[in-house]
């Protein structure tokens, strides 16, 4: 019996020391550079995959010392997408939220954007404690 456990716990030793072979090869990067973050809170980077990913942001502090001072990052990204479409992403992202503009990206109507530009413009008209 204690040989059946010892031989047990062998088989149980080499199985899980057994290395994992991985299902797809590694995508090599063709190039990358990034600087930073440098003292005045600016950076930089990019990278290019042999899959065709591209990637490129800047970073940095705008309104420096003002009372509207804020981190600003502008980039962009594309990729193919498994229907082969090359998808292409371009953003700023600020104290504004991100802002990400593409093509497959869905378009807010003309008529709506309109229709919140009048209700941001006129608030006094949103308020229904004041009828």
């Amino acid at each position: 019996m204690s040989r059946l456990v010892i031989v047990l716990c062998a088989l149980v030793a080499v199985a899980t020391a057994a290395p994992l072979v991985p299902l797809e090869a590694p995508v090599p990067i063709l190039r990358q550079n990034s600087e930073g973050p440098n003292p005045d809170g600016s950076y930089n980077y990019s990278y290019e995959t042999a899959n065709g990913i591209q990637a490129q942001e800047v970073g940095y502090l705008k309104n420096a010392g003002s009372t509207a001072e804020a981190q600003e990052a502008q980039g962009s990204y594309a990729y193919t997408a498994p229907n082969g479409e090359v998808v292409q992403v371009t953003y700023v992202a600020n104290e504004n939220g991100f802002q990400p503009q593409g093509s497959h990206i869905p378009q807010i109507p003309p008529q709506i954007l309109r229709a919140l530009e009048y209700i941001a413009a006129h608030p006094e008209e949103n308020n229904i404690d004041a009828q």
